[in-house]
């Protein structure tokens, strides 16, 4: 069984655009998120997968150059560039992963594979019932998962955002959650805003080197509390919840 961490990856986001190539200590976030994936034992190989637009051939370049495979698919329909990729990879799991996430912590990564390697599940995350910081997301599920939400999923949210079908769907898929006794919810280390990315430079330059997880950082952040306030007060998930309040009005207009 062949488990492929797949990255997703765009230029074109609308708060911070070219948000995955900004500097991090000293080389492009999207490398760090690559770096970190690389260091899960339970991962097979890593790949980037981005869209055909022209902005986003600078991510292709710099995996051209650095040798991490790459793939290219729709820039709204992400669970088809997902399908398309896992079997361009030759998946039978798949690890979702996203560039804008240069904390992510390996141990976590492999504990959410684990869970699912060691289980029947389809769909194995530590975003179902969440208790760890925003920015350490990881989704596992198989092809046959995937496939069929690729085939089922007809709302714009459910094919922009790879997994809201299997989510709403506890009837057609072996749902596992991933948690942990202290609950960090609350702490942002996701990068998509230029307060967020001051974060994270923050983090990088307090701590040197890659080799450092979630049990460093929270250690870091109750020596310096007013770290992080440099990235306070922004919404998770932000951008699924204006989807969904979209659709929903949509709805109602249509009645």
């Amino acid at each position: 069984m062949k488990t492929v961490a797949l990255i997703q990856a765009r230029m074109s986001s609308s708060r911070l655009p070219g948000k995955v190539l900004q500097n991090i200590a000293g080389k492009p976030m999207l490398l760090h998120v690559v770096h970190r994936a690389h260091q899960a034992q339970s991962i097979d190989s890593v790949a980037v997968i981005t869209t055909t637009y022209a902005d986003d051939d600078a991510i292709e370049m710099l995996c051209k150059e650095k040798g991490i495979p790459c793939f290219r698919g729709s820039l709204d329909d992400v669970l088809d560039r997902y399908y398309q990729a896992a079997i361009c990879f030759k998946a039978d799991i798949v690890v979702r992963l996203t560039a804008d996430c240069p904390l992510l912590d390996p141990a976590v990564i492999e504990q959410v594979v684990k869970t699912f390697h060691q289980n029947s599940f389809d769909y194995v995350a530590n975003v179902v019932e969440v208790t760890y910081p925003d920015g350490l997301d990881t989704e596992v599920f198989s092809f046959e998962t995937l496939e069929r939400a690729w085939r089922e999923a007809r709302l714009r949210s459910e094919r922009e955002h790879v997994t809201v079908y299997i989510l709403k769907h506890p009837e057609l898929f072996r749902l596992g959650s991933v948690k942990q006794e202290e609950d960090l919810s609350s702490l942002r280390w996701t990068v998509d805003t230029s307060q967020d990315l001051e974060f994270v430079r923050a983090i990088y330059n307090f701590i040197k080197g890659e080799e450092f997880g979630m049990k460093e950082i929270v250690k870091l952040l109750k020596e310096h509390p007013e770290l992080s306030e440099l990235n306070a007060g922004q919404q998770r998930n932000e951008a699924y919840q204006k989807q969904l309040q979209k659709e929903m009005e949509a709805q109602t207009n249509s009645r």
